[in-house]
């Protein structure tokens, strides 16, 4: 058990019982739907209802090993008691090992599908000292799945991670990501929730060595019911380190739902830190509701430079007029300003045939898919928001 004494560091446990049961009235839950998530509030009997399936090019490993295995929570601090449930209660961890000094050529792709029934996950990622991976979580199906995933980075390793909810309608996801990077590695983490009733991601990071670097991008576009949920720690204790957050959200449904809180911590010892997080929300519909949350705390003024920036607003009707005068019809207008407000995260995901797919999934969302000539326009003219 880890206990601080600052309101920035937050406590942890691998012990269920050291985290009392959330009612709802808690900081890191009071935005949640609790009723709906009291199933996984105590311990349960996984069902075996998930399918995982693994691939990927040669330089990467893969394999179902036992809570024995030396790397199993080498990483991971539960934070929350959905967290620490899932770290004490599952049996088979899935392990990928990326090897030292090897360029995947492909990513390594998870597949997670899921039909009705209790779920618990863990899966380790290790990226050795000077490799560079892709590798790609894709979930889909109905279910309801609480998890950990861990990334361990060593000194120069270049990981980038993409992590897909396309969840069915009456999926419960609850998952934290924990990475680990060491010296002059760089992490890239770039989430998309599309699909699920309820989805809530709790990226965290920290860094073992100086000159590391961590992007944390995030896209989710919440409709009908859909609660998304977003809660980032990243913990600069360690010098001439550098983070970069960029969150967006589009909300189209007046029963829609997310929430996004970034918070960084800066320690004394963290000297020459670079941090920013971004959070935009951009509301279709009366009634939708989007809370956002930035943290920053600096313990020593001997940084490169520290920021944070919040903005949630409606659709922008004078982009939209602009567009409409240009021959756009309305529909497809629309259409083009939430591909220009998606755009700058999208770019992130470097797999070509799962970019195309996710901006169908968006277009399909919002009614139709623009014509490229459209596209072109909107990106020439109206740029990203």
């Amino acid at each position: 058990m880890t206990k601080t004494g600052s309101p920035a560091e937050r406590f942890s446990s691998r012990n269920p019982d050291d985290f009392a049961v959330p009612t709802g009235r808690e900081e890191d839950w009071r935005f949640t739907p609790m009723r709906k998530l009291r199933t996984i509030l105590r311990p349960y009997q996984s069902e075996g209802t998930e399918k995982v399936s693994v691939s990927g090019p040669q330089g990467a490993r893969w394999s179902i090993v036992g809570r024995d295995h030396p790397r199993f929570g080498s990483v991971l601090r539960p934070a929350d008691r959905v967290s620490a449930l899932a770290f004490a209660n599952v049996s088979d961890i899935l392990f990928i090992e990326i090897d030292a000094e090897t360029q995947l050529s492909e990513p390594v792709t998870v597949t997670v599908t899921g039909e009705p029934g209790l779920n618990y996950g863990h899966v380790v990622v290790e990226a050795k000292p000077y490799s560079k991976a892709t590798v790609v979580f894709d979930h889909t199906g109905n279910t309801t799945d609480t998890a950990n995933v861990e990334f361990l980075l060593g000194d120069g390793a270049q990981l980038s991670i993409v992590t897909v909810q396309d969840w069915g309608s009456e999926a419960i996801h609850v998952s934290t990501h924990t990475a680990l990077i060491g010296r002059d590695a760089q992490f890239d983490h770039v989430s998309v929730t599309l699909g699920g009733a309820i989805v809530r991601l709790s990226p965290t990071v920290r860094f073992a060595g100086p000159g590391g670097s961590a992007q944390l991008f995030g896209l989710s576009f919440a409709g009908a019911g859909q609660h998304f949920e977003s809660r980032l720690y990243v913990d600069h204790a360690v010098p001439n380190c550098s983070s970069n957050v960029v969150y967006k959200s589009a909300l189209d449904a007046d029963s829609a739902r997310t929430v996004w809180i970034g918070d960084v911590r800066i320690r004394p010892e963290a000297t020459g830190t670079s941090t920013y997080e971004l959070n935009r929300n951009l509301l279709l519909t009366e009634g939708a509701r989007a809370d956002s949350v930035p943290n920053l705390e600096i313990e020593t003024g001997e940084i490169t430079g520290a920021g944070h920036a919040s903005a949630t607003g409606r659709f922008d009707d004078l982009q939209l007029f602009y567009l409409q005068s240009r021959g756009i019809p309305e529909d497809e207008a629309r259409r083009l300003v939430v591909r220009g407000f998606f755009a700058d995260v999208l770019t992130h995901i470097n797999v070509a045939a799962l970019h195309d797919r996710l901006m169908a999934t968006i277009d399909a969302r919002l009614g139709g898919k623009p014509s490229d000539d459209a596209a072109d326009l909107v990106a020439d003219e109206t740029g990203t928001a």
